[in-house]
């Protein structure tokens, strides 16, 4: 590793409009009162559960593609 953080940044910019739309689709489905902008209320429980579904459905997404 270089020592340099990657940290918030994504490997594909053009797509960040769909992944905060997706981050905002997955916070309403598991009832996590996500907002524009800063979310420091959140507990840390209710932001990693934000991430850790929206890992899964990506997963299970790949896993039907792949099995096509």
């Amino acid at each position: 590793m270089n020592g340099s953080s990657n940290s918030g940044r994504m490997a594909v910019p053009e797509a960040k409009d769909a992944m905060n739309r997706f981050k905002q689709e997955v916070a309403s489905e598991i009832g996590v009162p996500l907002k524009e902008g800063y979310n420091g209320e959140l507990t840390s429980k209710q932001a990693g559960s934000i991430g850790g579904e929206m890992v899964r459905k990506m997963i299970m997404k790949q896993e039907q593609e792949m099995s096509k």
